[in-house]
Parts: structure tokens; C-alpha cells; sequence
């Protein structure tokens, strides 16, 4: 799809970072959008930014609850007056339930439940919508924890990383299966990096605590220290998409990691792997021992 002029774009986890930026790059591209997040004042502001001559339909739903995405989709095609649509951002997702050991049950169900169920009824609800146009694109994003399943030997991240694994997976495999079913209907997965979002502060709400002090600190720190910005990627996803590239790396800290390892995939999680990201100029602030 090289030409997003008055298409429908569906961008889920619009009320921050990169479903914030891609919402307003794609107005600005000549697309009508359906938005969706769970925080209605950061939906409300995402909209306020966007270009006001494009449609834009904002609607409150947990992605991980197919009756709320049936709604958000039902209320989209009405108000847009549309029963179809061009592009499908599944790229809402939160962090945390790190350990399957000794993180409880409900904090790494619902992890796994929005980054990769989110993806999944995405998908369920939404591509039968651009299965119905002339052409579409379907955009899921995974992440650099989609091939490499770890934060540094010192920290567990088994609830983001199998939900990332499973949405690359996913996306990989429907490639053959839309090229077999839906031809005129592409599909990309995004692997970010290290992105300057407010994902580290709104997986804590999400997840239900408080965020004090301390909190905001860690927050503002991951978002102020990434290399790309949440605009940055959000170019990159949409330069990738025209270009028709299934698989869209964002970062240079994304690329080099990628490369180390397919490089040596057996050394991946050991402590070596951490030096030899550290001497490759990335991820300076993962620990190795």
C-alpha cells in the first residue's frame, strides 16, 4: 500500500507513543482513522492532534476482550459509514509479569493477554474488514523480545517475550496464508527497539499500582534515554508498510542486536552475549552478571 490517502487505518493503543504518532503521521498522509486505547483523556488529546480535515473516531476498548473490540468495530463502521477498512494497527501492549516462576498468574496473563491476544482478536475482528476493500495491510507489533527472549540474565521477561515470539510467529505464518486467501491484503510485524514511550508508565496502571515516585523516575528515564523516538518509529513503520516489507526492524539498536543474534543464537542468553552487545554500542544499561 503505497498511498495512504483516504484510507481507514484501525490503531489500537492509540493514546501514547507509537499509536499517538502513527495516528498523527497518518492523517497527515490523508488517511481517515478508528482509534482505540483504555485511557479516554490520552485518546482524546491523540485525536486533538491529528489533522482536523481527516475522520477520526475515537472508542475506549481493552483489546484483550473480544466483545469490546466487536464494539469498537461496529461503532468505527458506523460512524466512518463504512463497511470496510485499509489498515490494522494491532500495536497496543504493556510490560511486566517477568517471571513464570514467582510473578503471579493474573500479572502475567494479563501481559500476555494484551500483547499477544490483543494481536490475535486484532486480527479475528478487524480482517474480514480489509478482506472487503480493494487492498489492505495488517501491521502487528512484536518486538526485538520477539527473537531475542530476555532483558539480561539478571531479569526474568517470560510473559512479554512469549507474547512477542508468538505475534512474529503469527505474522510470519500469514504471509503464506493471505498470499493463498486474501492476495490483495499485506502484512507487516514490527520488531522495535529501545523507544521512547510511556509503556514502562502505563503498564503500572494497567497493571492496577501506583505510580509514585520512583516510578515516574524509572519512567521518564526510559523514555528520555531511548535512541529513537515514539515519531521516529512510527516513520519507520509507515515508510515500511509503503515499501511492502513484511518484516520492519526500528532502531539501529533493533538492527544490531538482530544481527548478533543470528550470528551466534546459542550464545544468546549467557553473559558473553551481553558484553558483546555492550562493545556493539547497544543496550549499555542491560547488565551481564
Amino acid at each position: 500500500m503505497h498511498n495512504f490517502q483516504d484510507r481507514l487505518a484501525i490503531v489500537t493503543g492509540a493514546g501514547a507513543g507509537m499509536g499517538r504518532e502513527l495516528a498523527v503521521q497518518l492523517t497527515r498522509a490523508g488517511a481517515h482513522l478508528a482509534l482505540c486505547d483504555v485511557h479516554p483523556d490520552a485518546l482524546e488529546e491523540t485525536a486533538s492532534l491529528c489533522d482536523p480535515d481527516r475522520r477520526v473516531s475515537t472508542h475506549l476498548a481493552d483489546v484483550s476482550d473480544e466483545a469490546a473490540l466487536e464494539r469498537f468495530r461496529d461503532e468505527a463502521m458506523a460512524h466512518h459509514r463504512m463497511n470496510h477498512a485499509h489498515l490494522l494497527f494491532n500495536n497496543a501492549g504493556i510490560g511486566g509479569g517477568g517471571s513464570f516462576v514467582t510473578s503471579s498468574r493474573e500479572a502475567w496473563e494479563r501481559t500476555f493477554d494484551i500483547c499477544w491476544r490483543g494481536v490475535y482478536l486484532g486480527c479475528r475482528v478487524f480482517l474480514p474488514l480489509l478482506i472487503a476493500a480493494d487492498e489492505g495491510h495488517v501491521i502487528n507489533t512484536s518486538s526485538i523480545n520477539g527473537f531475542w527472549g530476555s532483558l539480561g540474565p539478571r531479569v526474568p521477561h517470560t510473559s512479554y517475550a512469549a507474547a512477542k515470539f508468538a505475534v512474529k510467529g503469527f505474522t510470519e505464518a500469514l504471509i503464506s496464508d493471505l498470499r493463498l486467501n486474501a492476495p490483495h491484503v499485506g502484512v507487516s510485524v514490527v520488531m522495535p527497539g529501545h523507544i521512547g514511550t510511556e509503556i514502562a508508565r502505563n503498564s503500572v496502571l494497567l497493571h492496577g499500582a501506583e505510580v509514585n515516585a520512583s516510578v515516574s523516575e524509572r519512567a521518564n528515564q526510559f523514555r528520555n534515554l531511548a535512541p529513537t523516538s515514539a515519531a521516529e518509529a512510527a516513520t519507520i513503520i509507515l515508510d515500511g508498510v509503503r515499501a511492502g516489507r513484511w518484516r520492519i526492524l526500528v532502531g539501529e539498536d533493533a538492527h544490531t542486536l538482530d544481527e548478533l543474534v543470528r550470528a551466534d543464537p546459542e550464545l544468546a542468553y549467557e553473559s558473553e552475549f551481553i558484553t558483546r552487545m555492550h562493545e556493539a554500542g547497544v543496550f549499555r544499561g542491560v547488565v551481564a552478571e
